[in-house]
């Protein structure tokens, strides 16, 4: 699997919101399902997109944590404009990427697009999305780590719905998943993310370096 290829035809943030806005006027989304309910669920992720990109900051301690990064990263973000989770974590994922000032390029790509990328990157075996690969800059095809789908504590949330799916309906699952995200604010996902930064900086030193990750 060419990842160098995947990334380079993958979409910035702004050519993706771009893409959605241009697929939403026209009753579609991104994928290959162009189902009525999909297409629904894309009109609000828009607006969820919206609130976010005017709304989260990274606070100065942040930024200076995202500043102490010396590496360059390839960020290959597998994500849709149906999902609800990729609506609540891809503009945090730009935001610290664009924090970087070039130091991580992103690149977003629909899990259609390119089934072998996501077949390769499940979680737990299941296709779940949003998923972040991390590539070295230098080796442009080496995987670094990856993050996703979605921040611990969400996932916790979901893990609960799949263990009490006789109890606990899905329209349920989902607003209780949803305010979650609406009270963290997004300072879970961007905590995991810069997370993310440290570990594949150290990582890349220790494979510059031969050594084993203290």
């Amino acid at each position: 699997m060419d990842l160098a290829k995947i990334f380079n035809a993958g979409l910035s943030y702004q050519g993706y919101r771009e893409l959605v806005d241009n697929l939403v006027a026209e009753n579609k989304t991104t994928g290959n399902n162009h189902s009525t309910e999909l297409v629904n669920f894309t009109k609000l992720n828009v607006q969820r997109m919206n609130r976010i990109d005017k709304t989260v900051f990274l606070s100065e301690q942040e930024l200076a944590e995202v500043g102490s990064n010396t590496q360059n990263f390839k960020w290959l973000l597998i994500g849709d404009a149906w999902c609800g989770d990729c609506a609540q974590i891809i503009p945090l994922i730009h935001k610290v990427a664009e924090a970087t000032k070039g130091k991580v390029q992103l690149r977003i790509v629909s899990r259609d697009a390119f089934p072998e990328l996501i077949g390769e990157f499940t979680t737990n075996g299941a296709k779940s999305i949003p998923k972040l690969i991390v590539l070295d800059n230098d080796t442009f095809g080496m995987v670094i780590t990856t993050w996703g789908p979605r921040p611990e504590s969400a996932q916790e949330i979901m893990l609960n719905w799949k263990a009490n799916k006789n109890s606990i309906t899905w329209d349920d699952f989902e607003k209780s998943l949803h305010l979650w995200y609406t009270k963290d604010k997004g300072a879970t996902t961007i905590k995991e993310l810069l997370n993310v930064l440290k570990i594949s900086q150290k990582l890349h030193q220790r494979n510059e370096a031969n050594l084993p990750l203290q």
